[in-house]
């Protein structure tokens, strides 16, 4: 057994006692390093404590410190909605559907980089890349000019 699991444990088991009452912001993880999370895993990511960002899903629960984040990256990806114009309406072309992608950068206790990429829910991204920031010291990281206008807005 590692020395610093007994540790890690103990920090582990209290950030999820503090959540317990925070519903955080819904996410899906969409990939990275992280062998605990799945690919297409739903869970939330929270950013309420001042010391580490939490997410938590039905069978996992990961802290990362914020002092440990060194990258957050906030992009979108919009696509028409070719399904729906042809099952439903071709009005469904004029309009967009648009992801929001988030990906945060920390370095584990090893000291190697890892990083994950979530899905997060449109109604969230603002509040979440606004407390990543405050946490981190970190400016957020855009993609492009879209994303900077949604992440900003």
């Amino acid at each position: 057994m590692r020395r610093n699991q007994p540790k890690s444990l103990v920090f582990l088991l209290f950030s999820v006692a503090v959540f317990a009452g925070n519903t955080g912001s819904k996410i899906e993880y969409i990939g990275g390093t992280v062998e605990q999370l799945q690919p297409g895993t739903d869970g939330r990511i929270h950013t309420t404590n001042a010391y580490s960002m939490l997410v938590t899903t039905n069978k996992v629960a990961l802290g990362v410190p914020y002092k440990r984040i060194n990258l957050i990256e906030y992009g979108q990806n919009a696509s028409r909605r070719i399904a729906m114009a042809i099952v439903i309406s071709p009005l469904f072309l004029l309009s967009k559907a648009r992801k929001h992608f988030l990906t945060v950068g920390y370095t584990d206790d090893d000291g190697k980089q890892q990083a994950m990429v979530f899905r997060v829910d449109k109604g969230n991204v603002r509040a979440t890349l606004a407390s990543l920031e405050a946490r981190t010291g970190l400016k957020v990281q855009f993609q492009d000019d879209e994303a900077r206008k949604a992440g900003k807005g």
